[in-house]
């Protein structure tokens, strides 16, 4: 990739830019903005990439503003034309223009996860479209930490933060340019503080999503600012970028889960400070904290969520967390408050979904147990501070003595139960020996098997008494839900999250997704569904999948294509493992999936189970067999 970009543009690179008496790459001059698009469009987001482009070339490049792209096409996902030229395969190199595009260059097969192809591009770009200020914008699939990408052409490479960091500012340093003005990462997931730590050295503004975006991404004709204005400046196009994303989503229904920030990269120094502050006060009282770090991991914001903790991100909002903790932990308030005045300083503007009310504009990394950390964490260069705290976290978590671990204390070995207007409820006291280290408690149901496995519908928070007392109430309202695609119906496992201050409530349930043709690989998939509570509106649904790469981005399916709800199945031994609910599966038709939540007939023999964990993943379960009345 590197000497077909320098064969095809070393002319004109050199023409632009100019070089100095003893060969260093001199500074290109211009005005105005220059925007390169990173389009890493060789995966299922070909569709929705290309419309973003699209949008693009409703602004198009003028006098004061050129837009050049890297597109990276697929084979399998669309076959329409763009901007006036034919489909393709591979990678062009294009300028986008006021309803138009045209080609610079063809690349054919480019490695995208490659970061010499990233530099390639930036420093191409900015030789070939010289000006005052830059933005690069990268667009594709996302993974927090991990980082971007998933080219199906290329093996699902993808670009880790080390590589994005090493990529971009290779460009730079060939182009001969100091620093980006705006770095954008149209992805699910990249707003964290591993990325923004990362990226500080790279630009001014860093703009992206702590949680998973929606398919359509950023509404690029917020970039029009520049063509009305050259000299806006990066915090007035971030703003209309910000609120462009927010004003689309409002306009498509997606907008009750969104989140996007605009992080200023030169407060990322006081931000690291206080997280290294943070995580040692909190190292240093590991074990004396743990259990309100536990009890605020449990209940924080989180993003990408999913049922299945093998498929969940662990990502958790980094200013809420701290917030949390500092007043359940007074000992560490201090560097607590010093890190949400750091992460305010940093977060120039963003917005939030109701879903997501009262995000900070920052995630970090937190596996709630240490089965659950990836090793390749270690590997990232901003994690070292906060990896030192989650090492004393799960070592606190592995000493708790035997007898403060949560167990379970009744008469006759089940819980207690009643039936109201709501339901069921079920309600049953642990030791308090365990209470202070109990961080979360809650409420499944499912069926008895012959063979005495539990297939588990779905969980639900239950309620741990404030007095001490170690009692646990769990209620279900016996219902289960259902999807159909208008032939065929399955039970589907789902997971509640509901604050009672929040104005919706989401549901997320696990699902498998196969292509046309296929019988054996599938793709995970979550439902994402938010409601309104006090009526059972839906206000949004979205189906975001994990890609091969172990990105995230919303589903593109075939409609010939199969989904298969998974449920949760605890065998006789207790071995979980998340099974098909179906033998037959769902046609993949998305818009028309119904779903539906079905009341259990009288009589339906129901099983029904309390747990508690602590903050070492100690847990304990008592369960009850009931009848429905």
């Amino acid at each position: 990739m590197r000497r077909q970009w320098s064969v095809l543009g070393m002319s004109a690179a050199l023409l632009a830019a100019g070089c100095t008496a003893d060969g260093e790459t001199a500074a290109p001059s211009g005005e105005g903005w220059t925007v390169l698009v990173y389009s890493i469009a060789d995966t299922d987001l070909e569709p929705f990439l290309l419309d973003d482009l699209a949008e693009f070339a409703e602004v198009g490049s003028t006098e004061n503003l050129q837009i050049a792209a890297m597109v990276d096409r697929a084979a399998d996902y669309s076959a329409d034309p763009f901007l006036g030229l034919d489909d393709w395969v591979g990678a062009k190199y294009l300028s986008i223009g006021q309803g138009e595009a045209t080609e610079l260059a063809d690349l054919g097969d480019v490695d995208t996860g490659d970061p010499a192809a990233l530099a390639d591009f930036i420093a191409q770009g900015v030789a070939d479209h010289p000006a005052e200020n830059y933005a690069l914008v990268v667009s594709d699939h996302g993974a927090s930490w991990p980082g971007v990408g998933g080219d199906e052409g290329s093996g699902h490479s993808i670009l880790t933060l080390d590589e994005l960091r090493g990529g971009i500012a290779d460009g730079l340093a060939e182009a001969g340019v100091d620093r980006l003005d705006l770095l954008g990462f149209d992805a699910c997931l990249m707003a964290t503080y591993e990325t923004a730590s990362t990226m500080a050295p790279l630009a001014d503004r860093l703009i992206a999503s702590q949680e998973l975006e929606p398919g359509h991404g950023w509404d690029y004709r917020a970039f029009s600012v520049l063509a009305d204005d050259p000299a806006t400046d990066v915090d007035t196009l971030g703003t209309a970028i910000v609120d462009g994303f927010a004003a689309q989503a409002a306009e498509e229904g997606t907008g009750a889960d969104i989140t996007l920030s605009m992080i200023d990269l030169h407060a990322m120094a006081d931000v690291d400070a206080a997280v290294a502050d943070f995580s040692a006060a909190l190292s240093g009282r590991a074990a004396a904290v743990a259990p309100v770090v536990g009890r605020e991991r449990a209940q924080v914001l989180s993003f990408g969520r999913d049922p299945d903790p093998e498929v969940d991100t662990h990502m958790a909002d980094l200013g809420l967390l701290a917030a949390e903790i500092g007043v359940g932990a007074l000992d560490v308030s201090d560097q607590a408050d010093a890190l949400i005045r750091a992460i305010d300083d940093a977060v120039v503007h963003d917005v939030a979904g109701p879903a997501a009310r009262g995000a900070s504009g920052l995630s970090i990394y937190f596996p709630p147990t240490a089965d659950l950390l990836s090793p390749d964490y270690a590997s990232v260069a901003s994690s070292r501070a906060w990896g030192e705290f989650l090492t004393s976290y799960y070592a606190a978590g592995s000493e708790i003595p035997a007898e403060q671990q949560p167990a379970f204390v009744t008469a006759d070995g089940e819980a207690e139960y009643f039936f109201d207007d709501y339901g069921l409820n079920v309600q049953a006291a642990f030791d308090a020996a365990a209470a202070d280290n109990v961080t979360w408690a809650g409420i499944s149901y499912g069926e008895v098997g012959e063979d005495g496995s539990v297939t588990f519908f779905g969980e639900e928070q239950a309620e741990v008494s404030a007095d001490g007392s170690g009692t646990v109430l769990g209620s279900f309202d016996l219902t289960v839900m259902s999807i159909s695609d208008g032939v065929d119906s399955s039970y589907a496992y789902l997971t509640l999250a509901y604050d009672d201050d929040a104005e919706v409530a989401t549901i997320d349930v696990p699902l498998a997704y196969y292509a046309p043709g296929e019988s054996e690989e599938y793709r995970d998939v979550t439902l994402t569904i938010t409601f309104d509570p006090e009526t059972g509106d839906v206000v949004n649904e979205t189906y975001y999948s994990a890609t091969e790469a172990g990105t995230y981005g919303e589903l593109t399916a075939d409609p010939d294509g199969i989904i298969v709800p998974k449920l949760l199945v605890v065998s006789a031994d207790g071995t979980q493992s998340w099974e098909p609910a179906t033998d037959v599966g769902l046609f993949a038709d998305l818009p028309n999936l119904q779903y539906d939540f079905e009341q259990l007939g009288s009589g339906t023999e129901l099983y029904t189970q309390l747990t508690v964990e602590d903050f070492g993943g100690n847990t304990d379960s008592v369960s009850v067999v009931v009848a429905v009345p």
